[in-house]
């Protein structure tokens, strides 16, 4: 699967500061890619709908079973109501006993610089991974 561009969703406010964060999830076995290719589409459209979303984009490596997402949001509550809102709370619940290993990485950025690129998203994610 290509790279779902990033979608900007909200236009924050000038010299605002925004959330952003970077996952990289990849799951035990090639057979739960489908399933789990399935859970990442419904919930990176919960997330352009979600309010305090400024921008939303991912990746799926299919044959090395890796998935990546990368969103920026108004504010850190905004993260933390989506994660908790459904489909979101449940697939992950669901989700948790494929996973091999997960990570994710948070970080402030000006507002006007969106959208934030995979490059740097995937640097983050390599220096935590580290």
């Amino acid at each position: 699967m290509p790279t779902i561009p990033w979608i900007a969703t909200n236009t924050p406010e000038t010299g605002s500061t925004m959330v952003v964060m970077a996952s990289r999830l990849e799951v035990r076995s090639l057979r739960h890619v489908p399933g789990f290719l399935l859970a990442s589409l419904a919930l990176w459209r919960q997330a352009l709908k979600s309010p305090g979303a400024v921008g939303v984009s991912l990746k799926a490596e299919l044959f090395k079973r890796t998935f990546w997402t990368l969103s920026a949001w108004k504010g850190q509550a905004d993260i933390r109501s989506y994660a908790s809102t459904e489909p979101h709370r449940s697939v992950m619940r669901r989700k948790r006993a494929v996973m091999h290993e997960s990570t994710f990485v948070f970080w402030d950025a000006p507002a006007g610089r969106s959208p934030i690129g995979w490059e740097e998203a995937q640097e983050r994610i390599a220096k935590e991974r580290a």
